[in-house]
């Protein structure tokens, strides 16, 4: 009785790790991930351990495989690592989930640019700069006080300067002076990442989780706490916009500051879910009675009928 109800459940492939600097970070979701579906779902779901070493080997529970016998093993993949794995499994028909071509709008601040440019949200002036070379761009301390140069002719103090990750949260720095500029630029290129520095917006913070067809809805929005009825409203309309001008298949969270004269500012985007129990995701579901893995399940569903 027990194998046929393991022989009935879906299988879904965690695949994390890969040939990358994210490689802990892809770790850390993925077990996210396969704690909540142990958790919560495991009366419907089976968990397989997909896990790419730093040699770009496969791994299946431990064991070597090739990526293409897993479409015998697995129903559906939900991928934490780079997107190059998403293509070869679409390319084997094995349904996944993962950030995919979102990923050029995450490290481009021009391509987001021109999505919003029919929103009514300002973007924060901003410089990106490339992935520290250094045969090409020399020593890191000229290097680095070259870049805040830079920064300081386009825009005053302060400033916030991001690593570009997989995980949005990690390597933010905010700097007052320029010597702590230079000193986050250094830190930034220790990440061995582009480098977005952009002007500080000082205002209401809120972020804003929103969900393609969930409970019913074309684009379900977890509404934002501590905010007055007109400003969640229009939070939750800026929020669908860029859900919809982003053409987002799954999930979309959107960071917003509220300037008290300015108006809505976008200072962030992300597409993977945060199912820590202390994420601000938990803490979104917990104000409208929903639960985390609600969504994960909600998710692994419309990946089988793609």
């Amino acid at each position: 009785m027990i194998e046929k109800k393991e022989r009935n459940k879906i299988r879904v492939g965690v695949l994390r790790g890969g040939i990358s600097k994210d490689y802990r970070s892809s770790l850390l979701k993925g077990g996210d991930i396969i704690s909540n579906i142990f958790e919560n779902l495991s009366e419907k779901y089976k968990v397989v351990d997909i896990l790419v070493d730093k040699d770009d080997v496969w791994h299946l529970n431990g064991l070597p495989i090739k990526p293409s016998d897993l479409m015998y093993k697995i129903d559906v993949v939900w991928n934490t690592s780079h997107s190059n794995y998403s293509k070869i499994l679409k390319d084997l028909s094995i349904p996944n989930i993962g950030v995919g071509h979102f990923l050029k709008i995450l490290e481009s601040k021009e391509i987001l640019e021109n999505h919003v440019k029919n929103i009514e949200v300002k973007i924060p002036r901003s410089i990106v700069f490339s992935t520290y070379q250094k045969d090409f761009d020399g020593p890191i301390e000229k290097y680095a006080i070259k870049k805040a140069k830079e920064v300081m002719n386009k825009f005053p103090a302060p400033w916030i300067v991001k690593s570009f990750t997989l995980d949005s949260n990690t390597s933010i720095h905010l700097a007052k002076t320029f010597g702590e500029l230079v000193d986050v630029v250094k830190d930034g290129v220790a990440h061995d990442k582009s480098i977005l520095v952009e002007e500080f917006i000082l205002g209401k913070v809120s972020s804003v989780h929103s969900i393609s067809g969930f409970r019913g809805e074309d684009i379900y929005v977890l509404p934002p706490i501590n905010f007055s009825v007109s400003e969640k409203d229009k939070i939750i309309s800026l929020a669908k916009n860029l859900h919809i001008h982003l053409g987002v298949k799954y999930y979309l969270k959107s960071d917003f500051i509220l300037h008290p004269k300015l108006g809505f500012f976008l200072t962030n985007i992300d597409f993977s879910p945060d199912f820590r129990v202390d994420s601000h995701l938990k803490q979104s579901c917990d104000y409208v009675g929903a639960e985390m893995h609600h969504i994960l399940d909600y998710f692994l569903e419309k990946a089988l009928k793609i």
